[in-house]
């Protein structure tokens, strides 16, 4: 076996368990979300922050909703207030009907 090629292979293995995965996990809102479905998404968001992953919520308004994007971001920054150990990566932005936010944990 080629001695050169074995510490190659050793290197490569070793870069890869050094890295750190962290993926991107998607929660959906409404404008008429209900209360236990907020709690659950919530419960949720929390899990995959404790998992070290960053968390897009996402709002989407349809037809006449478009005209009430103030309530739209206030059931999300009530959303994003309530997560624990988390902070905001990529602030509210708005792009066609959509409103959304990154958040990421606390190191």
């Amino acid at each position: 076996m080629d001695y050169g090629n074995f510490q190659y292979k050793q290197s490569k293995k070793q870069k890869i368990t050094k890295q750190k995965k962290t993926e991107l996990k998607g929660i959906r809102l409404s404008l008429k979300i209900g209360k236990h479905d907020s709690d659950f998404r919530k419960k949720q968001t929390q899990k995959f922050i404790n998992q070290k992953n960053k968390v897009k919520i996402e709002l989407t308004l349809r037809g006449r909703e478009r005209q009430h994007k103030d309530l739209a971001k206030k059931i999300i920054d009530d959303f994003v207030k309530d997560i624990e150990n988390a902070e905001i990566e990529q602030y509210l932005k708005m792009q066609g009907g959509k409103l959304f936010i990154t958040i990421k944990p606390i190191k």
